[in-house]
């Protein structure tokens, strides 16, 4: 093969220009392996001590994980703070009183600085947390490639736009499309609410004025309704009380958010909408008979979440405090 000469210093930088996105681009599974050996074990260690504290914290941080993704894509902008000059994503609609688990990346951050200084993002700090936190909850296991830098700013109104439990599914399943996701892992990742909890005025329309109607959403269980309009009567004060989306194994990261679904007992209509599409239905067919098919499409579709955006390279920065710019 003939060998090119960059002596000439246009044609070198033109190289360089052409080269660089995709160096830019790459994340790799060994990124962290010489520089922080002790990131995963650090990572696990505090996200136990946390959870042996908090059972909600581990399906609040994969949120968090979304719905940093989402937003500018995975680069730690939804762990920025407000400051005077820039309004974050925390205060957005879809995060306000809503988002949690930031101190818990605070608390590893810490460890991380001190094992390894100024070395590991944040961004890959939450990606990590996230990975464990569904495995530490009986969930599959992946493994996470690494090497996301973060992001300098935020976006209140981007977060604005996040997917809604309001939304029709076209709606919802197009912001997916809008971010390279498919609809497949629209249903595949709706499948991360087998754990947490949901606030009461995400889904109380169903259970006294579905549609406008005046009544219940005729496709829940009489039983199901009584026992939610219970937990959330209809004032304004249950809004935020907080009901588990999956009442049966509420913090086990396992497969029966869709067997819910399939017995109409979903919580959220975003959820239960996942049967109006034969796409969506399929699927949710099968990983409510097959767990297995349903933990390894879910390592597949949240793997390609996390490559969402991402800045590498020189890109972005590696912020000593997750929760301002350096």
């Amino acid at each position: 093969m003939e060998c090119i000469s960059y002596k000439h210093p246009f044609v070198f930088m033109l190289w360089l220009v052409l080269l660089s996105p995709l160096v830019s681009s790459q994340l790799y599974y060994n990124f962290y392996d010489t520089t922080c050996p002790n990131l995963t074990r650090i990572v696990r260690y505090n996200l136990l001590s946390a959870m042996s504290n908090d059972t909600r914290i581990a399906a609040s941080l994969l949120r968090l994980h979304f719905h940093d993704c989402f937003v500018n894509g995975c680069d730690g902008s939804v762990l920025l703070d407000d400051t005077s000059t820039q309004k974050g994503e925390k205060n957005a609609l879809p995060n306000k009183n809503s988002i949690r688990g930031f101190e818990v990346i605070d608390t590893i951050k810490s460890a991380l600085e001190k094992a390894c200084p100024s070395t590991v993002s944040c961004a890959d700090i939450l990606t990590l947390a996230a990975r464990e936190a569904v495995y530490l909850s009986r969930g599959p296991f992946w493994s996470v490639p690494l090497g996301r830098r973060d992001g300098t700013t935020a976006s209140e109104s981007e977060a604005n736009n996040l997917p809604s439990p309001f939304e029709p599914l076209e709606n919802i399943t197009a912001k997916f499309i809008s971010k390279g996701l498919e609809k497949k892992d629209v249903a595949v990742l709706s499948g991360a609410h087998t754990f947490g909890f949901a606030q009461c005025f995400t889904f109380k329309p169903r259970l006294f004025d579905f549609g406008g109607s005046g009544k219940p959403d005729p496709a829940l269980g009489s039983s199901l309704l009584q026992n939610l309009q219970k937990l959330c009567p209809n004032q304004e004060a249950s809004d935020t009380n907080l009901v588990p989306l999956d009442s049966v194994t509420t913090s086990t990261f396992d497969n029966m958010y869709y067997r819910n679904l399939v017995n109409n007992s979903g919580l959220l209509q975003s959820d239960q909408a996942l049967l109006g599409d034969n796409t969506t239905a399929s699927l949710v067919a099968n990983y409510s008979k097959w767990p297995v098919l349903f933990f390894r499409d879910f390592a597949v579709s949240i793997e390609k979440m996390g490559r969402i955006g991402v800045l590498t390279g020189q890109q972005g920065q590696i912020r000593k405090n997750c929760r301002a710019v350096n």
